[in-house]
């Protein structure tokens, strides 16, 4: 089955959300979230390489959240969403604006009701 672009960043955050909370291998996660063994370049590169320079990604984070909070505190999928965009806007795959928009749009389906706020504030800045 054919995923567009808003598919593949649903499929991606679960696979890392799965990846953050149980520990398991990114390739696995994302095999197991997937209806296919082919799995598209877009998908794998907002996957693989977010968990390849997470470090770097949670640092970037880290600098732009208020200073009494961690990236730690904040939520699996929240983090998911925000590793995920940074990967996205670091490897300039897409214009920030889209990135930041569909960023939003899945904190909106899957978090706390007010999460979307620090989300787009903190990628905003990135």
């Amino acid at each position: 089955m054919e995923m567009n672009r808003h598919k593949m960043r649903e499929v991606a955050m679960t696979s890392l959300y799965q990846h953050l909370l149980l520990g398991k291998d990114i390739r696995e996660c994302v095999y197991e979230n997937c209806d296919s063994n082919e799995i598209d370049p877009f998908l794998y590169t907002i996957t693989m390489d977010t968990i390849r320079y997470k470090d770097t990604y949670i640092d970037k984070i880290s600098d732009k959240l208020n200073k009494d909070w961690t990236f730690d505190r904040l939520g699996y999928v929240e983090q998911a969403i925000l590793l995920m965009a940074c990967c996205e806007i670091d490897l300039e795959l897409v214009p920030k604006a889209i990135v930041i928009d569909e960023a939003v749009n899945l904190a909106k389906k899957y978090c706390d009701e007010d999460a979307y706020k620090l989300i787009n504030g903190v990628l905003d800045q990135l």
